[in-house]
């Protein structure tokens, strides 16, 4: 029987920030997932969430090795 692997949010905040802390995990070989509501909203003709209201997400999979990279990234980048 498959178990099937879920996502985790991991970071929401600015679409550059998101991006900068997608960077560090992808060079590690973690796949992420990046949701943007604003964005996506803004593309359908209406305006729903912040600019800030971006998402990153990742495999519940990968969460043991993604910990210390998001715990350092937030430390470094004060947040």
């Amino acid at each position: 029987m498959e178990t099937k692997s879920k996502l985790i949010r991991v970071f929401a905040g600015s679409e550059i920030t998101v991006n900068l802390l997608r960077h560090e995990l992808e060079k590690e070989g973690i796949a992420t997932n990046v949701i943007n509501e604003f964005e996506e909203s803004n593309f359908r003709g209406f305006s729903t969430g912040t600019p800030y209201s971006v998402d990153l997400y990742i495999l519940d999979t990968d969460m043991d090795k993604a910990e210390p990279i998001v715990k350092a990234f937030l430390e470094v980048n004060k947040m």
